[in-house]
């Protein structure tokens, strides 16, 4: 038995399964009755063995005829997938792409990035909605979300586009009137300025001791508790106090000066992620799938978001 040929008598043998009889399977090829049950025939004698029992009015699997039929959809499904992913390969991406982001990174990184997309592909279209709030994506109707933290769900493919490192900043004006902390325990003495997550959970400051354990900051005695990861970076800038923010806020107030890193080898930068999520989809349309490749590529090449820990050195106080 030949490839079509076998392709031809898989089919039949799935469709009977599926249709009870080989009249129904017959129907659903456009072929005649005599035509499935040849095939059928054919393909149980290739593998020899019986793979349906048949009477007058019934069709029964065999235990064989089970197991095929389960690898026998795998395979059919495959060759589905194939022929759908050329088709959507060349098809010319358009329509509209929702995508859900935070206020501080769809401002600073997504929304620069929108334009050259929409260049490249005239036939899209962009819709964003700036919001901190934990989404549903596939029940909130978006095509992908950019967000930080390591995600479960399954349904959900997870791309990375950062590692979040943290760093503790102050300006030098703060810095020259309060003084320079030289040790985590020092920090108390100073005005600090912290991040609330939108849960109500202030976000922890920790620091690596010499033995290698983990210490976290008393949180309590915060002059600022903020919301917004920018604002703290503002605040910070304004002199208002020490803040912890991602280095991608910082990066362009350190290079000119506006901000001095504290406590660099001490404090521990974290373990947060940056990733673009979509629901995991066998077949992906080419709309989303040009988004998602454009904007990774573009997210790969801004310096803000890839500075190793030990370039913050010599901006350190």
């Amino acid at each position: 038995m030949d490839s079509s040929q076998r392709v031809r008598a898989i089919l039949s043998f799935v469709h009977s399964a599926d249709a009870g009889s080989f009249a129904g399977a017959a129907r659903a090829l456009g072929i005649s009755s005599a035509a499935v049950s040849k095939n059928i025939a054919g393909l149980e004698k290739a593998l020899g063995v019986r793979l349906m029992n048949r009477t007058t009015r019934t069709l029964n699997l065999t235990e064989e005829g089970a197991a095929f039929l389960r690898q026998a959809r795998i395979a059919l499904e495959a060759l589905d997938a194939a022929t759908d992913a050329v088709i959507a390969h060349r098809a010319t991406p358009a329509g509209k792409v929702r995508i859900s982001t935070s206020v501080g990174f769809g401002r600073e990184q997504l929304a620069p990035a929108l334009p050259g997309l929409l260049e490249k592909y005239p036939e899209l279209a962009v819709e964003v909605d700036f919001d901190d709030r934990v989404i549903d994506l596939v029940q909130d109707g978006y095509d992908m979300a950019l967000r930080g933290g390591r995600i479960a769900d399954s349904s959900l493919v997870a791309r990375p586009i950062c590692q979040f490192n943290m760093v503790l900043v102050a300006s030098p004006e703060y810095l020259a009137r309060y003084g320079v902390p030289k040790a985590p325990d020092e920090l108390a003495q100073h005005r600090l300025l912290m991040r609330r997550f939108l849960g109500g959970r202030i976000s922890q400051w920790n620091f690596r001791a010499a033995d290698g354990s983990i210490t976290t900051l008393d949180c309590e005695n915060a002059v600022m508790t903020l919301s917004s990861p920018e604002t703290l970076a503002q605040s910070a800038l304004a002199g208002a106090g020490i803040a912890e923010v991602g280095v991608h806020h910082a990066w362009s107030h350190l290079r000119t000066g506006r901000l001095k890193v504290l406590l660099l080898d001490s404090h521990h930068p974290g373990s947060f992620e940056m990733t673009l999520q979509y629901p995991h989809r066998a077949l992906i349309a080419p709309r989303v799938r040009v988004t998602v490749e454009y904007l990774l590529e573009t997210f790969a090449r801004l310096e803000e978001l890839h500075v190793p820990l030990s370039a913050l050195k010599e901006y350190e106080a």
